[in-house]
């Protein structure tokens, strides 16, 4: 860069700074005026997830709304959560091995790991005796095959080659992953292996590496929370702190004030300093000042909650959940009712279109490796936008009682079916409609024993 060039560049600095807003390009980099990064890794991502409350409440409370109640892996559609129906042997042997592998509960932990980063993976540990490097065939033992499941980070699971064979099936697909325990936090574990992708259930919005953190669309209001917070706590510490200003009269006499400390003109300033230190730490309750007058500085703030309150209602837009549900406010029963509602609609759609997926998907591999029989598998989980129980009974007593009201008609509203459905029951069987009650006649005479088998009169 010659002498002329750096002159002209100069030169459109300082006519930027001078006419701001005037020439194309100046004061329109956001990212640079307020301080964002530019560009967001997953160290940003998991950093402000582990320092930042309110980061870590939104991923959370997702995470944990989206699995409050374990899902059920059925061989037939139907509601296995209310009802009178048994599992299957198959079922229930499935059931009893997720309770073994705490496999529901790593697969939420996963979840909730990919809504940090762009994507988080799952290992499988599989008993077929190969490497972790090698493909999966068939392998032997049924659900005992399983040996267990092992959710990821992001940062510790990475891409180690692509597909680059255009003519292959997995064209742009990874060839395998690196994984590397120590990368994440500050463990000290030094696992470093290369495993390969039957082994690994990459966990996303759309099962891929390429997905978004939820963290991301939102992250530059969360930096300005962590300013507005910190900026009044520094303020109002500052404040109580009250250092004092010092303001020497024009007629003291420096001489006398440093002879009066035992120290030289000169270390006088010093003096003063320490002395000023120790007082406000409380080890001296005497200030001595001759000749000057002690006044503090006080820094008047302007209330933050206004301000933290704004990029509060803009994070939470951010991830699609309501403000009193992230921070749990509760301003009154209807706005909070539907509030709840509302979450809970946007939690059941991510479970239809981000865990059952990739559940299925997990199914499908273990379909694949002989783990389970290959069937028309389902996924049954609770209905978070079901009432409660409370709610259904109170549902069911009123069409009981419309029922009633009509009963001088002769018409039914409602089936004593439609009634059972109402609070999660199925029908009754025909041999449980016919069955009979005995009436307190029938109890008393099978309970009291004939009077001449006494055993007293024996």
């Amino acid at each position: 860069m010659n002498a002329l060039t750096r002159i002209g560049n100069y030169a459109a600095r300082r006519l930027d700074v001078m006419f701001p807003g005037f020439f194309p390009g100046a004061k329109h980099d956001h990212n640079r005026d307020f301080g964002f990064p530019p560009d967001l890794t997953f160290d940003l991502l998991y950093r402000m997830y582990c320092r930042n409350s309110v980061a870590a409440a939104g991923v959370d409370k997702t995470a944990l709304k989206t699995w409050q109640d374990e899902p059920f892996l059925l061989e037939q559609e139907r509601d296995g959560s209310e009802t009178a129906r048994k599992e299957t042997p198959l079922e229930r042997e499935i059931r009893l091995a997720a309770k073994r592998l705490r496999l529901w509960s790593k697969l939420a932990t996963a979840d909730r790991m990919s809504m940090v980063g762009r994507y988080a993976g799952v290992i499988l540990r599989l008993g077929d005796g190969e490497a972790f490097d090698q493909p999966v065939g068939r392998v032997p033992g049924g659900l005992e095959g399983l040996k267990g499941v092992e959710p990821v980070w992001e940062g510790q699971l990475k891409v180690g080659e692509y597909d680059q064979d255009a003519t292959s099936e997995t064209y742009g697909e990874p060839r395998w992953y690196q994984f590397d325990e120590s990368a994440i936090g500050d463990t000290k574990a030094r696992r470093q292996l290369r495993i390969h992708p039957d082994r690994v259930l990459i966990w996303s919005e759309d099962g891929t590496i390429n997905g978004r953190s939820i963290l991301e669309p939102g992250y530059n209001d969360l930096m300005t929370m962590e300013k507005v917070s910190g900026a009044g706590g520094e303020g109002f510490w500052k404040n109580a702190k009250s250092s004092p200003v010092l303001q020497v009269d024009k007629e003291a006499q420096i001489g006398l004030m440093a002879q009066a400390m035992g120290v030289t003109p000169e270390e006088l300033a010093d003096k003063m300093n320490a002395q000023v230190a120790d007082w406000q730490k409380g080890f001296d309750q005497l200030l001595m000042l001759q000749g000057m007058e002690a006044k503090t500085l006080s820094v008047t703030l302007p209330s933050p909650e206004h301000f933290f309150g704004v990029a509060l209602q803009s994070f939470a837009a951010s991830i699609s959940m309501p403000v009193k549900i992230l921070v749990g406010m509760q301003t009154g029963e209807r706005a909070s009712q539907e509030d709840a509602a509302e979450w809970a609609q946007t939690c059941m759609g991510r479970r239809a279109n981000v865990a059952h997926p990739a559940i299925m998907e997990l199914v499908a591999r273990l379909v694949r490796f002989g783990i389970l029989p290959e069937k028309d598998w389902f996924i049954d989980q609770a209905d978070l936008t079901e009432a409660s129980m409370a709610e259904k009974i109170d549902r069911a007593s009123k069409m009981a009682d419309t029922n009633a009201k009509m009963q001088a008609s002769g018409e039914w509203i409602f089936t004593p079916e439609e009634i059972r459905a109402a609070v999660g029951y199925e029908p009754l069987s025909e041999a449980e409609k016919l069955r009979d009650t005995a009436s307190e006649e029938d109890v008393a005479a099978a309970t009291t024993p004939p009077a001449n088998e006494d055993p007293a009169a024996e």
